[in-house]
């Protein structure tokens, strides 16, 4: 085992301390396991999450009530190679790319194979980025920010989606947005929003997002076309308030379409159905922020870890990417927890 420095010591000395008072301790977590069809032997960071230290309140927001029975929509699934249960007609394969320090702010790449008998042909090859929880300026900042610019570039992908929690505070969203509309794709540019962006500046958000021509997805479902054929993007408004927001948006679309589903947090695909979706995409947890010698002092998510970072399934076996994201919440400090963007790559399986 490491020896522990001082430092290091002292900073899980105060993560301990300051998590009395919560509720969710956690005492001894299991590592995180990937259902992946994977033909890579990369390992993605394990450890448990943490939440309310390092992620804005919820408590004006409305929760989930577990006590309700909800219907959910279950799908044909098969066992892939390592056992793990995925929906019939989908294979996932990953790989990561560490960052050099030319690009501050911004840990890794992690690249998504992601094939699927529902892509048209049309979108074989598709490339997608996929960024969320910037948190600007928290960690991040002017300098991280032009890094990710020049990184988002260079991934030549066809479209960039957004999971929300762009700002921390109202001051930072012109410049955030006007900096992120340097970036140019073929499709656009898609996004949510978070839990913060609904707590403050939430109109000048979409005013700023619209301004510079991208598609806010409140509730909403926009087509992608090429070549006669088309993909479908759905957006959920805040996905904490159920009572509202419940009803996915996929759920009047047609099964042969390829849906992508773009929410904030990651628990929405499991708190209510969200039938005909073919992928979803999350962010939220930040990947836990800080894990220190694979623990977390607490817990972000009421499934707790089972959503933490990387790919996983919902209990229809929808699969599920769930990014770290970039920026910070509360403290300005990742530790165990690598800021990255995703680019998943689409393929059309044929049998």
């Amino acid at each position: 085992m490491r020896k522990i420095t001082p430092f290091l010591f002292l900073l899980i000395a105060l993560l301990l301390a300051s998590c009395k008072s919560k509720k969710q301790l956690v005492r001894s977590l299991p590592s995180l396991e990937l259902n992946v069809d994977s033909a890579y032997t990369h390992r993605l960071d394990s450890g448990a999450s943490i939440a309310h230290l390092f992620t804005p309140d919820h408590s004006s927001l409305k929760q989930l009530d577990k006590t309700k029975k909800k219907k959910r929509t279950t799908r044909k699934a098969e066992k892939d190679k390592n056992g793990n249960w995925v929906v019939k007609g989908t294979k996932v394969r990953f790989s990561t790319v560490k960052l050099s320090s030319a690009y501050t702010g911004i840990d890794r790449v992690v690249n998504y194979d992601f094939t699927h008998r529902d892509v048209p042909a049309a979108f074989e090859g598709f490339r997608i980025v996929f960024i969320s929880d910037l948190h600007y300026k928290s960690l991040f900042k002017e300098k991280e920010l032009n890094n990710l610019v020049r990184l988002l570039d260079e991934q030549k992908a066809d479209v960039i989606l957004m999971g929300g929690d762009y700002q921390e505070g109202c001051e930072f969203v012109e410049p955030l947005f006007a900096a992120l509309s340097r970036v140019k794709t073929p499709m656009g540019t898609y996004g949510v929003l978070g839990n913060n962006d609904y707590e403050r500046c939430t109109d000048d958000i979409v005013r700023t997002m619209e301004h510079y021509g991208m598609h806010v997805l409140e509730h909403k479902v926009d087509a992608i076309r090429k070549n006669g054929e088309k993909i479908l993007i759905a957006g959920v408004r805040n996905p904490f308030d159920l009572a509202a927001n419940g009803v996915s948006p996929t759920l009047a679309l047609a099964p042969e379409d390829f849906v992508i589903l773009l929410v904030h947090t990651p628990d929405y695909i499991e708190d209510v159905s969200v039938a005909n979706t073919d992928l979803a995409l999350a962010g939220h947890t930040h990947g836990g922020q800080v894990r220190v010698l694979g623990y977390s002092p607490v817990a972000i998510s009421h499934y707790g870890n089972r959503f933490l970072t990387g790919l996983s399934y919902n209990s229809a076996k929808i699969p599920l990417i769930v990014t770290n994201g970039i920026g910070t919440s509360q403290l300005p400090l990742r530790i165990g927890a690598p800021a990255e963007i995703i680019v998943i790559t689409l393929h059309r399986l044929v049998d």
